[in-house]
């Protein structure tokens, strides 16, 4: 048995793997605040769901950057406490088997560029809008090489440094206006947004040079970022491409898309070997 999961700041969800192709229904929990509670948690879960089965490997994301060796988070603004402490290790312990960690953004665009929006491409772009932006490059169905991870939600907008991308995020248009996203119905803000986003896809479609974009997240409802409004507004700004724009998706896997890709990791890995 393998084990999937997607540990985001609020919810976290674990399932369970045979064959690398499909996986159990999804355990969706609230994602304890405490470290040693959620290492208690994934490894209760992950027996559970294991049964009388060995566990063979451990893998997916999760919603920080971490250190070169994948073994622990590097930032901890999601989990306060958290960092430097040997998430790898410690299930590892726990489970008695392999664990392997990536970004949870990462393993998002894994699964989109596998199983979803992009696997007709072999260069994608993923951007998720959620709480927070995030993303990942793509390259051949693998996570392109990197030195520290895909954060395009800290790059800046605005000379002055006001606006870094990570302001189309949920919570910083709650910190904005003083509602939820879902709370606000005035076409003329979400047009506002979609006008920002497009700038920031001009941004990531320059610098990645991709054969498509994925975009997701839940900034990208129905109530939300409309993407044909963006699409729109980047065809007037994306200049050095003219008359190529690539096609910009919106994502398909919906809230699994971490497993998806969590799996699709293990498999990169070469785990099924063992």
């Amino acid at each position: 048995m393998y084990i999937l999961f997607d540990i985001g700041k609020t919810k976290t969800r674990i399932a369970g793997s045979r064959d690398l192709s499909t996986f159990s229904e999804p355990q969706i929990l609230d994602t304890p605040k405490d470290y040693d509670e959620m290492i208690k948690t994934i490894t209760a879960r992950s027996k559970e769901i294991a049964g009388t089965e060995e566990i063979k490997a451990i893998g997916g994301g999760i919603g920080a950057p971490l250190d070169k060796e994948h073994q622990s988070l590097i930032e901890d603004v999601n989990f306060p406490g958290w960092a430097g402490k040997a998430l790898s290790g410690d299930l590892w312990t726990a489970l008695n088997a392999p664990v392997y960690l990536e970004n949870d953004s990462a393993c998002v665009g894994l699964g989109e560029a596998v199983y979803g929006a992009g696997k007709e491409f072999d260069i994608v772009a993923y951007i998720t809008i959620s709480t927070s932006v995030g993303g990942v490059r793509i390259v051949n169905k693998r996570i392109d090489a990197n030195a520290f991870g895909f954060e395009p939600g800290w790059q800046i907008l605005s000379p002055d440094g006001k606006y870094a991308a990570d302001f189309l995020g949920g919570s910083s248009i709650e910190k904005e206006t003083g509602k939820k996203a879902f709370e606000i119905d005035d076409p003329n803000f979400w047009d506002t947004e979609a006008v920002a986003l497009a700038y920031f896809l001009n941004n990531v479609i320059v610098m990645w040079s991709p054969d498509t974009v994925i975009v997701g997240g839940s900034m990208m409802k129905d109530i939300g970022i409309p993407l044909d409004s963006t699409k729109k507004y980047l065809k007037d700004i994306l200049k050095i491409f003219a008359g190529s724009m690539p096609p910009i998706r919106k994502a398909m896997l919906g809230d699994v898309g971490g497993l998806w890709g969590a799996m699709e990791f293990l498999k990169s890995k070469g785990v099924e070997m063992h």
